[in-house]
């Protein structure tokens, strides 16, 4: 039977995802003539509007046995809309309810009858440098050391050593976790292995914190505007982004703006600096950006801990320092900066996205601003509203967990992945979509080896994840679903991210067991040099910056799907099975060469050994 409605066919919807504001949408529904269907109507509102129903018309036959009603609507201001139709037929009336691949079942219930639109402003736009490249992510205590003496570093930092040690995860006397053992991995470790970034095809860096702080994460911010000593100073960080620029790299940094640390110039409970912090006195420069119950010992913090005091986002004074025109986004910008990421974008009001936005672009229009959302951004509900990240003035993409979620849980539990895929293509404006930060593990996450192999954790403490290692076996497979994880990875629309050291075969549980050092000397070799070949491949191919999303075929073990851009096409396939799997081929795939993975072609089929896949590109 034909399906009542597509939302992921333009034959019903058209044109296709999300839209921007103005642009006339035909909706058209498809109905057996039997039905004898009378009156069909779209029931579709913004967010923040109630419904309007809209008569449709009718529209003629399909073949002999079906007939099509259309509507054009014309959302005429950015948003998100909600959709649905209700349907006049012979036994009565109805409403066409969402199915989880975008089609419609019959429904005598509204329940379920909605569909979204993204509608996006006239005029968004985000950087091209980005699109079709690969980025790298570095927690730069651990990446690598030059050696080279610091100076001003506070003594109370504890330094590894030997560079192989297992970070430090046993709570002190007092039960605390202190995060305050260091390796020394620095910004010149980072400029010296630039060659080695370039061989993987890496175009942009993003590191986790750089300013000075006082734990080895670097998300308790002291000084926004120094970098963090054991680091190296602003000199070392131009120079690193000179360098990188000279290969064709970029750098981006985190950007931690919900919180400060209370070890910081800004709120000085520890005393450390020689200023007025908001936790000294309430005539402190700095009160009025914190939110404090009971001053000073009773003040809101992240997630409840004390060593990370929340701001005040939208407070004048805090504003000024991060987005005025002297501030801190625009200075880091100008020291050589290609972009922000910024950390929980959920925990940051509207109005302060809004203007961080504004003053990044002005003062480069090409610098990136990426956000760190955990669910669908497209649309994402925090603090009792709908969020409007992508809809034009306020992110340019996201990291992208849905794609991470689905690429893990396909491979090791055959989960839906093609679906789960669309959704985020059908939501996400496209400037959004080709920029999406596409990883499968960082500092927050299991690495994707352990994911792919070990043990499950099932919530286990730090003591037990600090004893586990993969035996052969395990890593075996690992090693096998990490190649087919990064074919998908590096195919789906988006940028893939690589967390430093998995093309080196890293393993870790949860922080601080996926934060370990780069192993130097002791990589894997093979997979080191896979993902040059991804890397490699990767650059070559048009269709995987701009391409079009097509899936071809989806079963429990098989995964098959298409980029298309213009003359220029790259199929992936995966079988994440046991078995063989033979896939009939597309007809523009049919003579196409594999350029990576193992499989072969015959009679117009790809044959798929077991846990195994490939590109085939024209």
């Amino acid at each position: 039977m034909l399906p009542f409605f597509d939302s992921r066919n333009t034959e019903y919807r058209y044109p296709f995802g999300a839209v921007a504001q103005r642009t006339p949408v035909t909706f058209r529904v498809c109905m057996p003539r039997d039905w004898g269907c009378h009156a069909a109507t779209l029931l579709i509102n913004r967010d923040d509007l109630p419904p309007v129903e809209v008569p449709m018309a009718w529209a003629g036959m399909r073949g002999d046995s079906h007939e099509w009603w259309a509507i054009s609507y014309t959302p005429d201001a950015a948003g998100l809309y909600w959709y649905g139709f209700r349907l006049g037929v012979a036994m009565g009336e109805g409403y066409l309810t969402r199915q989880p691949d975008g089609t419609a079942a019959y429904s005598p219930n509204l329940d379920g009858a909605r569909w979204q639109l993204t509608c996006y402003e006239q005029g968004y736009t985000t950087p091209d440098w980005l699109a079709g490249g690969v980025m790298y992510q570095i927690f730069p205590d651990r990446f690598a050391a030059s050696g080279e003496p610091k100076a001003d570093v506070p003594a109370d930092r504890v330094m590894h050593a030997d560079w192989g040690d297992q970070p430090e995860w046993r709570p002190d006397l007092q039960g605390r976790v202190r995060n305050n053992d260091f390796f020394g991995g620095d910004l010149q470790g980072i400029r010296q292995k630039l060659d080695y970034l370039q061989s993987l095809g890496v175009t942009c860096l993003y590191l986790n914190p750089i300013f000075e702080s006082h734990s080895n994460h670097r998300y308790d911010t002291a000084d926004y505007t120094h970098i963090d000593p054991l680091l190296g100073t602003e000199e070392d960080f131009h120079a690193l982004t000179e360098a990188a620029k000279e290969r064709g790299i970029r750098v981006i940094l985190d950007g931690v703006f919900s919180h400060t640390g209370s070890d910081s110039v800004y709120f000085n409970r520890e005393r450390r600096y020689p200023v007025e912090g908001a936790y000294n006195s309430p005539s402190s420069p700095y009160f009025d950006w914190y939110h404090f119950h009971k001053w000073p010992n009773e003040y809101g913090s992240w997630w409840g801990f004390q060593t990370l005091p929340e701001v005040e986002e939208l407070a004048p004074a805090f504003m000024r320092y991060i987005n005025g025109p002297e501030g801190v986004v625009p200075k880091w910008l100008k020291a050589g900066a290609a972009g922000w990421r910024l950390d929980v974008a959920d925990e940051l009001p509207d109005g302060f996205l809004d203007a961080l936005r504004a003053r990044v672009k002005a003062t480069d229009p090409d610098a990136l601003v990426l956000g760190e959302v955990w669910e669908d951004a497209s649309n994402k509900e925090s603090y009792g509203h709908r969020r409007r990240y992508l809809l034009g003035q306020q992110l340019d993409s996201v990291m992208n967990y849905p794609f991470r979620d689905a690429i893990l849980d396909f491979l090791c539990n055959g989960g839906e992945f093609v679906h789960r895929v669309w959704d985020v293509v059908e939501n996400y404006p496209p400037q959004a979509l080709r920029l999406l930060m596409n990883h499968i593990g960082t500092h927050d996450t299991e690495r994707a080896l352990t994911l792919l192999g070990g043990e499950p954790s099932y919530g286990r403490g730090r003591s037990w994840q600090a004893g586990q290692t993969m035996t052969g076996e395990q890593r075996a497979l690992a090693l096998r679903r990490l190649r087919l994880a990064t074919l998908l990875q590096f195919a789906l629309p988006g940028v893939p991210c690589i967390y430093y050291g998995d093309e080196a075969g890293l393993e870790g549980y949860k922080d601080p067991f996926n934060r370990g050092t780069y192993p130097w000397g002791g990589e894997d070799a093979d997979l080191v040099n896979w993902y040059r070949q991804l890397g490699i491949t990767r650059r070559e191919s048009r269709a995987l910056a701009e391409g079009d999303y097509n899936p071809v075929l989806t079963g429990e073990d098989v995964v098959c799907f298409a980029r298309r851009h213009d003359d220029s096409g790259l199929l992936c396939a995966v079988n994440r099975g046991e078995e063989p799997r033979v896939l009939p081929l597309p007809e523009d795939f049919v003579f196409a060469p594999i350029v990576l993975g193992e499989g072969r072609v015959a009679e117009d089929c790809l044959i798929l050994p077991p846990l195994s896949g490939v590109w085939m590109r024209y």
